[in-house]
């Protein structure tokens, strides 16, 4: 496969690499822009003519340099092999060939999709989708056979898009909604993706029916799909092996793959919990959870949310702190579509320990959020404070208030037990009987009754604890 007759160079020596924005010529999609998509769509033989790249719109050579602008990309592909069931799998594959090409860099998937153009390679001749969508096409050929005839389309025409921008998003709620009938206990094997590796050198995604893929294009029937028909590529296939704990989502198998896939930086990864071994990330995942100490409990946020979020950080300062391959706990990479796993974040509490989400994603996850749960989580709308946070919380009667309550009197029990005095019996002879009350400082009128019969007390002070999980965990 040779590219000699194309101004850039192609090769996977650009992969990762990235275009800042002074040394931009323009960008597509990216956070200000709302219409941008990529897709694949399985065709007939005769319904494509190959390697022809059609623009709908103006070109890059025709757009204002410095700008952003909607784009929409699809791949139309056919073959004797070719099924709809591989779309996905195909879809993806656009990150990593875009990223081969000089001076072009993707970012992301789906309906969230960024591509910034340097200066250097426009100047050397990159100024057309005909060229873009060349190199694509050849790439995709090369690496895989089955695919006999390709066509890919270069959408700018903001009114042509927005059609097209909807129909996509039906097209991957379909995908999601297909794997949503599939249960964790329903197979013997997960799959892994090590796709984001050249942004995030020890990440390695850990796909399972219930927990998608953090960038929310990969489901468990993609990963399989892909690592059949590319046994070399970036999907490979995990034998669950032991399950050490199914509640945290510890396997035997998914360890053993990320100590290998990751060079022994990650040994350990439980599947569905933030704190503990949380499961690394990369740089393309679609949301982030992150926790709040000051109520005790989780927040979410998406790549498009703009600003700070409730806890005063944005979301690209927070991704910083957890991409590239990190476990950092109270942080979490994460696909929207997992929120309406079963299994979401099972080990930390699950819904009951979500407060905070921006309200578009709210809405977008309805369906996945307990009913009598749904009006305690706050929004963007209702509060962008901690301390309004907190008084939401209790005004709504979320359950995370009754951990609060727990904590109060477990510090109100610990407090009076430290100022109690001590019992006047000698060490030396036992205590028949003896009864006492100790008051609850804070606690109302409660009081805590301690009987004690027929022992030895050898000790210079007692500590009486009620205690009830664990505080972040």
């Amino acid at each position: 496969m040779s590219f000699e007759d194309l101004p850039v160079e192609v090769g996977v020596i650009y992969e990762g690499e990235r275009v800042r924005k002074a040394q931009m010529y323009c960008e597509f999609g990216g956070p200000k822009v709302t219409e941008k998509f990529e897709l694949c769509r399985a065709k007939k033989m005769d319904e494509i003519e190959d390697m022809k790249v059609i623009i709908e719109g103006p070109d890059i050579s025709e757009l204002e340099e410095g700008k952003s602008y909607p784009l929409g990309v699809i791949a139309e592909v056919a073959g004797e092999q070719i099924e709809e069931e591989l779309e996905g799998v195909f879809e993806r594959r656009l990150h990593e060939f875009n990223n081969y090409v000089q001076g072009w860099m993707h970012l992301n998937q789906r309906y969230d999709i960024w591509m910034r153009l340097s200066k250097d390679s426009f100047n050397k001749g990159l100024n057309t989708f005909q060229v873009v969508g060349t190199i694509l096409m050849r790439l995709y050929k090369a690496e895989l056979p089955i695919i006999e005839k390709i066509q890919m389309r270069f959408i700018t025409d903001p009114d042509a898009i927005k059609p097209l921008y909807e129909e996509a998003l039906q097209i991957y709620e379909a995908r999601d909604a297909r794997a949503r009938a599939l249960s964790d206990d329903d197979v013997e094997e997960f799959y892994g993706c090590v796709l984001c590796q050249s942004f995030a050198p020890s990440h390695c995604c850990v796909i399972t029916p219930q927990r998608m893929a953090l960038c929310g294009a990969i489901s468990w029937f993609d990963a399989r799909a892909s690592a059949r028909i590319d046994p070399k590529g970036p999907n490979f296939k995990i034998d669950k092996g032991e399950v050490l704990d199914a509640f945290k989502g510890e396997y035997i198998g998914a360890n053993e793959a990320l100590k290998e896939k990751s060079l022994g930086e990650v040994t350990r990864v439980f599947l569905h919990t933030m704190f503990e071994y949380p499961h690394t990330s990369c740089g393309c995942f679609e949301a982030i959870a992150f926790y709040i100490p000051e109520v005790d409990g989780i927040a979410l946020a998406h790549r498009d949310f703009r600003g700070p979020t409730v806890n005063g950080l944005a979301f690209s300062t927070m991704a910083t702190s957890v991409g590239g391959g990190l476990q950092t706990e109270g942080f979490l990479g994460l696909s929207i579509e997992y929120m309406r796993s079963p299994k979401f974040l099972q080990a930390d509490g699950g819904w009951e320990r979500i407060v905070w989400m921006p309200a578009d994603v709210k809405e977008r996850v309805k369906d996945g959020i307990p009913e009598e749960l749904f009006d305690k989580i706050a929004t963007d709308a209702d509060t962008m404070s901690v301390d309004d946070l907190k008084a939401f919380l209790k005004e709504k009667q979320h359950p995370i208030a009754e951990r609060w309550a727990e904590e109060e009197v477990e510090e109100a029990i610990e407090a009076a037990a430290e100022e109690a005095p001590m019992m006047p019996y000698p060490t030396s002879q036992p205590i028949q009987m003896s009864t006492m009350n100790i008051p609850l400082t804070g606690a109302g009128q409660d009081m805590i009754t301690l009987t004690l019969k027929g022992v030895k007390i050898y000790a210079e002070k007692a500590i009486i604890k009620r205690t009830k999980g664990k505080k972040g965990k």
